[in-house]
């Protein structure tokens, strides 16, 4: 690959070098044709045209060896991604070694087994919380309906106090008070 770059580079260096010379001898044709040396001139105007052949051919080489270069580093590209899959392959080989079917099977069966009895667990889990939120309900009636039993015993006593009470501000300070102590034995 890198001598069909140097080669190429040699080759436009030879093309820019004829294309100088063709420069020159153009000039040189019209200087002899201004003088009337037609001889002279038609030497000179085939030297042109085997120079300007000259410079076509190596432009034709020129752009062969840049096809031979785009077609070898094509190849070199096959050949890398050739050793890639090659490298692919064997490790899907390893893979499909190690992962063998029947244990795949019996690995997903045993998280089934697993995944079952934690949701069986969860429930039963799930039920116990629920029972004893529920046993707690049936205290919190209990406990509520003695409350009420003793601020019933409590609300007459209360009661029979108000009706005695003196009637005005400080009747509404007593009033107050009787039914603030209700509420703090509540």
């Amino acid at each position: 690959m890198h001598t069909i770059s140097v080669n190429i580079e040699g080759i436009e260096k030879e093309i820019s070098a004829l294309q100088s010379e063709e420069k020159k001898l153009v000039a040189e044709i019209k200087r002899t044709a201004k003088t009337g040396n037609e001889t002279a001139t038609k030497v000179l105007a085939r030297q042109l045209i085997w120079l300007r052949q000259q410079i076509a051919n190596l432009q034709g080489s020129r752009a062969q060896m840049r096809g031979i270069a785009t077609h070898a580093q094509a190849i070199s590209a096959q050949s890398s991604v050739a050793a890639g899959m090659k490298g692919a392959t064997k490790a899907m080989t390893a893979m499909n070694k190690q992962m063998d079917p029947a244990k795949q099977a019996k690995v997903m069966q045993d998280f089934q087994r697993q995944s079952a009895q934690l949701d069986m667990t969860t429930e039963m889990m799930s039920d116990a919380i629920d029972d004893a939120i529920d046993d707690d309900d049936e205290a919190e009636e209990e406990t509520e309906d003695l409350a009420n039993q003793v601020i019933d015993e409590i609300g007459i006593d209360v009661a029979s106090q108000l009706s005695a009470a003196p009637k005005g501000k400080i009747a509404g300070k007593r009033t107050e008070e009787s039914s603030r102590f209700v509420f703090i034995f509540f």
